[in-house]
């Protein structure tokens, strides 16, 4: 019998071959196991985190009900310390949650070892979310799950030895939206237009696997509900030809000013965002008296998230006109004051706000269709997202009927934002929170 090293060298090389081909195999099993495991944890951890954030944003309703002044104290001193610890203990728990997982993106290498995605970040910014909602802060919950989400995901590639790349990311992140919004064809719109910066090909098909799966897991627990109430109006052309103009510029030049605050306010290129940063704690107080201050003015239309406010104004009903900018003011000053807290549900509230505040100058025309009409005007403005922002109206409402006139709003408000804010208010924020080596030496890190 021939001993190993006696065998013909074509046996030998189809030895080989074959042993690669099933190691190859076996890290293909491990990465498909690691991508569906992750989708399915991440999808019950973002339905636990969202009835969680239900409930705790009626604690300051509850407080106030007590006294109506009670927030003033309350409110500012939660802010500020929340600000402070986050600083102290979690620095990279810090605002909405999306930008971190850019970053992460650009470099998997570096980014998976360290604290952008960690579970100790991921978990921290859940529970300092939570507490900025009970606080009242107009902040939203979907940036922080996209963080926690792709923490999940890297620590369930880390667990099984499987190469953590840019997909991991970008699936774990995606999945995030699909989970926290009901909406898995939305989380797949989000992972091509957002958090692609870095995307690889090969991994196309387990990344919206993944997505599919963490959004099934919501549709299954949570059961087929949609998200700002039912919306079946549509519009006639004329009307579209109208009004997809006027809400594509004004939404557009709203959101693109608050992203342009917003990253002003990361990079300290003003002098109000300079003294900012030399103070947190001091202004993240103020910021929070501000929020109280506005929410108690408008007899708590402004607390929290705004799903409910939403959802009344996409039913059809007419709401009050101070919304809107009693919600931008709210939303800007949460985002502003460093607290962990998402901007995606906050800037559709002030979207629907600007949406209700169009309807009395179309009076013939469905209320409904137009709110949704502001609600993508102002979203895109803020994140210039297009795609990602139709679809997720489209199946957080079910109002298909609305499709081609929310994709030509979307459009006018993407060019409109860019001449205010040229830059992507995601991606500018993750520049600050690149991997230490990337940076340029001279690169100010995020306020």
């Amino acid at each position: 019998m021939l001993s190993k090293p006696n065998l013909p060298r074509w046996m030998r090389l189809w030895q080989l071959r074959a042993g690669r081909r099933a190691r190859s195999e076996v890290v293909d099993i491990r990465r498909r196991v690691a991508m569906v495991g992750g989708a399915l944890l991440l999808g019950f951890v973002a339905l636990a985190f969202a009835a969680a954030g239900d409930k705790v944003q009626r604690l300051i309703f509850q407080i106030s009900a007590v006294a109506w002044w009670l927030p003033l104290l309350i409110t500012p001193s939660i802010f500020a310390l929340i600000v402070w610890l986050t600083n102290r203990y979690v620095p990279d728990a810090r605002g909405s949650g999306i930008p971190q997982i850019i970053a992460a993106g650009r470099y998997p290498d570096q980014a998976a070892d360290g604290p952008l995605v960690s579970l100790k970040t991921a978990f921290a910014k859940l529970a300092l979310t939570l507490t900025t909602l009970a606080a009242g802060g107009s902040v939203g919950r979907e940036g922080p799950t996209v963080q926690v989400s792709a923490a999940i995901m890297v620590a369930m590639h880390r667990l099984l030895k499987v190469r953590i790349s840019a997909g991991v990311f970008i699936a774990g992140g995606a999945a995030g939206v699909a989970a926290a919004f009901n909406t898995p064809l939305a989380g797949i719109a989000f992972a091509i237009e957002e958090l692609a910066s870095a995307y690889e090909q090969r991994v196309a098909v387990l990344t919206m696997g993944a997505v599919m799966i963490a959004g099934l897991v919501s549709l299954s627990v949570a059961g087929d509900y949609v998200y700002f109430g039912a919306m079946r109006e549509t519009l006639p052309v004329a009307d579209v030809l109208l009004i997809a103009p006027i809400a594509g510029i004004g939404g557009g030049l709203a959101g693109g000013l608050f992203a342009r605050i917003v990253l002003a306010a990361s990079d300290r290129s003003a002098g109000w965002a300079r003294k900012a940063a030399a103070r947190p704690i001091l202004f993240a107080a103020v910021c929070g008296l501000v929020v109280a201050g506005v929410s108690i003015a408008t007899g708590g239309a402004t607390w929290g998230t705004g799903y409910d406010v939403t959802k009344f104004l996409v039913e059809g009903n007419h709401g009050k006109l101070w919304f809107f900018p009693a919600k931008f003011v709210t939303a800007l000053a949460s985002t502003l004051s460093g607290a962990p807290g998402g901007i995606f549900a906050p800037s559709l509230a002030v979207g629907a706000g600007f949406g209700n505040l169009l309807t009395p100058a179309f009076p013939d025309s469905p209320t409904g269709a137009v709110v949704m009409m502001g609600m993508v005007a102002y979203f895109v403005g803020v994140v210039r997202a297009p795609l990602t922002a139709v679809i997720i109206l489209i199946e957080a409402t079910a109002a298909r009927g609305v499709i081609l006139s929310l994709f030509a709003t979307a459009l006018i408000a993407d060019w409109t934002s860019a001449q205010v804010c040229p830059t992507r208010l995601y991606h500018g924020l993750s520049k600050r929170m690149m991997p230490t080596k990337q940076k340029a030496p001279a690169a100010p890190s995020e306020g």
